[in-house]
C-alpha cells in the first residue's frame, strides 16, 4: 500500500467521524424522541388490548348466542323449581329431580352404615352427577340444564320429560325392578331435523365422590375401585393408590362400576358404552368422609329420530356374588355381564379355589343361620380335614429323616471339611434313598396348602356376609377390632391395634418355633448351624405380618388365627402318636430289603450312589498324588 492510498483512507474516516459528529441529535433532542417513543409504545399497548377486548367481546357474545342456539328448543325447559321424585322397593330408594332428571340420591336399605344408621347412603346430590349431552347441527341439548315434568309416578316408575313446544321432547323413563335394578329409557320426539344426518351417538358424563362406608378407611380403599367390564368378555379397573386422571380405554365397554368395598353403583349399556372411554379416579384424604373421585366421560347410541330409545340399566347395591348373578339373568340385555367380577375373588388360580369351593362350602353352612365366626371356623376345619392326609405325610417325612439323624451323622462325619460338603450332600441323597425316604415330600403338602391360603386373603375381605357380624368381642368381623385407638397417625401401625392381628401375629411366632424345631432335629451337621442362623428371619415374618395385617378385617385375621392354631395341634398330636423307634425298625427293614435287592431301589438312589462312589474314587486319586 502506497502513501497516497494511506492518506486517502484517512481522509475518508475523517469525513466520517466529522459528519457523524456533526449530525448527532442534542440532548434535548434525545429526550423528545424518546417521550415520543414511550407514547407511541402506550398508544399501541392500549390499541392491542382495546382489540383484545374486542375479541373477548366477540367470544362472549358468540358464546351467548351459542347458548341462545344451543337452548332454544327448550327454552321453556330452562327455568323452573327443582322437585324430587322417589322410588322405593324393599331394597331400595331412589331420589329423581326434575332438574336433571336423574337419580340423585341412591339409598340401600337393611344395610347399617358405619354410624349405625339403618341403610346405607350410596351417595347424594352433593357427591354424584350424571349428565346425557346431544349434539346437533344448530343446537346442544344437555339435561342436567334442563327441567323435566314427571308423569305416570308411581312407587317403582315415572316418565320425566323435557318439553321444547312444537311437539319436540325429550323423556326418560325410570323403572325400578327388584334386587335393586332400574330400567332407563331415553328417547326424543319431533327432533330428526335438529341433528346431523350421521348422527348415532351422545354423550356421557358420570361423576361420583365414593363415600366411606366402613369404619376402616385404609383397608376399605384397598377394595375400592372404578371397574369396568370389556365388551368382548373380561373385567378391568383402574389403579387403586395412584391418582388417575383421563385415562383412555381403548376397548368397548358395556358397564362401568363405581365401587367401593360392599357397594357398587354400575352403569350398563343396552348396546355398549364406546371405546376410548376416559377413565378418573382420584384417590381423597383420610378424614374426609370420602374414599376417591371417580369420573367417566363415554358415549353411548342415539337414535335421532326417536324410533329407537336409549336404553340403559343401573345398579345400586351390594357387592353379593350370588346376589349379582341373578340381577344379571333379570337384565333385559340378554348380555354376558359378568357382574359378579365386582366381588374380587383372586388371580386365576385362587379365583378357582374360591369360585367352585370356597363360595360353595360358605354358602352351605351359611344356609345354617349360624354365626359367621363359627363359619370360619367350620371352613377351617374343613380345609384341615381335606389337607390331613398330605400334612400327615410331610410329618412322617420329616419324622423319618428325624429318626435317621444319628446314622447321618456317623456316616457323613468324614465330609466335615468346606470342600467335601458336595460329597456330603450326595451321602445323605443316597442314604435317604437306601431307606426309602424323600426329603422332598415334605414340601408338596405346604406347596398346596399356600393357594388355599391365599385364596382366603382374597375371598374373607369380599365377603360381605360378614358385614357387621360380631362374633365373641369382635363386633364387625369385616373391619378391624381395636383393643386400642387414638388420635395421631402412626407410621406402619395406624391409629389402632387390633386384637386378632396380635392373637395371628403370636401364633405365627409360636407355630414357627414348633416347625423350626422339627426342622432342627432333622438336619445334619453345617445344615444345623444354617438354621440356627436363620432363626431370626423366622421370627421376624410374623412381626412384619403386624403391619400388614392390623388394618386388616378381624374376619381375615381371626381365620389366620384358627389355621394356625389347628396347624399346631395336628403337628403336636403327630408328634405324640408317633412311635420313633417303630418307625426306625421299618426303615430298617426297608434298608435291609433293598441291600438283598438292589433293584427295589429307586433310580435316583442308584445314581446318587454311583456319585457317591465316583466321588470317593476321585478322592482317592487325589490322596494317592498328593502323597506322591
Amino acid at each position: 500500500m502506497d502513501k497516497n492510498t494511506i492518506i486517502g483512507f484517512v481522509l475518508i474516516a475523517a469525513v466520517l467521524i466529522g459528519f457523524s459528529w456533526y449530525t448527532q441529535p442534542s440532548a434535548e433532542e434525545v429526550a423528545q424522541q424518546r417521550m415520543q417513543d414511550s407514547i407511541t409504545a402506550v398508544t399501541r399497548e392500549k390499541a392491542a388490548a382495546q382489540r383484545d377486548m374486542a375479541d373477548k367481546a366477540r367470544r362472549s357474545a358468540a358464546a351467548i348466542q351459542a347458548k341462545a342456539d344451543t337452548t332454544a328448543a327448550f327454552y321453556n325447559a330452562m327455568t323452573g323449581t327443582a322437585q324430587n321424585v322417589v322410588l322405593k322397593s324393599s331394597k331400595l330408594e331412589l331420589t329423581l329431580s326434575t332438574k336433571g332428571g336423574t337419580v340423585g340420591k341412591a339409598v340401600i336399605k337393611d344395610f347399617k352404615d358405619r354410624n349405625g344408621n339403618k341403610d346405607v347412603t350410596l351417595f347424594d346430590a352433593n357427591d354424584q352427577s350424571l349428565k346425557f349431552m346431544l349434539a346437533g347441527k344448530d343446537m346442544n341439548i344437555v339435561t342436567d340444564e334442563l327441567y323435566f315434568t314427571p308423569s305416570g309416578v308411581t312407587d317403582t316408575t315415572v316418565t320425566m320429560t323435557a318439553d321444547a313446544g312444537n311437539g319436540k321432547s325429550l323423556a326418560l323413563t325410570y323403572r325400578l325392578g327388584k334386587d335393586y335394578m332400574l330400567h332407563v329409557s331415553m328417547r326424543v320426539t319431533g327432533m330428526n331435523g335438529l341433528f346431523a344426518p350421521n348422527c348415532n351417538s351422545m354423550d356421557v358424563e358420570w361423576t361420583d365422590k365414593c363415600r366411606q362406608q366402613e369404619k376402616g378407611f385404609t383397608f376399605e380403599n384397598r377394595y375400592a375401585t372404578l371397574t369396568y367390564h370389556i365388551a368382548e368378555g373380561g373385567t378391568d379397573y383402574l389403579s387403586e393408590t395412584s391418582k388417575v386422571t383421563d385415562e383412555e380405554i381403548e376397548d368397548v365397554i358395556d358397564w362401568v362400576a363405581f365401587k367401593n368395598q360392599f357397594f357398587s353403583a354400575v352403569m350398563i349399556a343396552a348396546n355398549d358404552l364406546g371405546a376410548n372411554a376416559k377413565m378418573t379416579s382420584i384417590p381423597l384424604e383420610k378424614g374426609s368422609g370420602y374414599l376417591k373421585q371417580y369420573g367417566a366421560k363415554m358415549k353411548t347410541f342415539f337414535d335421532p329420530t326417536g324410533k329407537q330409545p336409549t336404553e340403559l340399566e343401573f345398579y345400586y347395591g351390594p357387592n353379593d356374588f350370588r346376589l349379582l348373578q341373578r340381577v344379571e339373568e333379570e337384565s333385559t340385555f340378554g348380555k354376558d355381564l359378568e357382574l359378579q367380577r365386582l366381588v374380587y375373588l383372586g388371580w386365576p388360580l385362587f379365583r378357582i379355589i374360591n369360585r367352585w369351593f370356597t363360595l360353595y362350602v360358605f354358602d352351605w353352612l351359611t344356609g345354617f343361620n349360624i354365626n359367621m365366626g363359627i363359619v370360619l371356623i367350620l371352613i377351617t376345619m374343613l380345609l384341615k380335614f381335606i389337607t390331613f392326609p398330605l400334612v400327615k405325610k410331610s410329618y412322617m417325612s420329616s419324622a423319618k429323616m428325624r429318626v435317621l439323624k444319628p446314622k447321618l451323622d456317623e456316616a457323613t462325619k468324614q465330609y466335615d471339611k468346606p470342600e467335601d460338603q458336595m460329597q456330603k450332600q450326595q451321602a445323605m441323597m443316597a442314604m435317604y434313598s437306601k431307606y426309602g425316604v424323600s426329603p422332598l415330600s415334605g414340601c408338596l403338602p405346604m406347596l398346596i396348602q399356600m393357594p388355599i391360603w391365599i385364596a382366603m386373603f382374597n375371598f374373607v375381605p369380599n365377603a360381605i356376609q360378614l358385614r357387621g357380624e360380631s362374633f365373641l368381642w369382635i363386633s364387625d368381623l369385616s373391619t378391624y377390632d381395636p383393643i386400642l385407638e387414638w388420635d395421631t397417625n402412626i407410621w406402619l401401625i395406624g391409629d389402632h391395634l387390633s386384637l386378632t392381628c396380635i392373637l395371628f401375629c403370636l401364633s405365627n411366632v409360636l407355630y414357627s418355633m414348633m416347625t423350626m424345631r422339627q426342622q432342627r432335629d432333622q438336619m445334619v451337621g453345617q445344615q444345623a448351624e444354617q438354621m440356627k442362623m436363620m432363626q431370626w428371619m423366622m421370627y421376624l415374618m410374623p412381626v412384619m405380618f403386624f403391619f400388614m395385617f392390623n388394618d386388616y378385617s378381624a374376619g381375615l385375621n381371626f381365620y389366620y388365627f384358627v389355621s394356625l392354631f389347628f396347624s399346631a395341634a395336628i403337628m403336636w398330636t403327630l408328634r405324640k402318636t408317633t412311635n420313633d423307634e417303630k418307625l426306625l425298625a421299618m426303615l430298617e427293614k426297608r434298608y435291609k430289603e433293598n441291600q438283598s435287592n438292589p433293584k427295589k431301589m429307586s433310580g435316583l438312589a442308584a445314581r446318587l450312589e454311583a456319585m457317591q462312589k465316583q466321588a470317593e474314587e476321585l478322592k482317592k486319586q487325589r490322596e494317592q498324588r498328593f502323597n506322591k
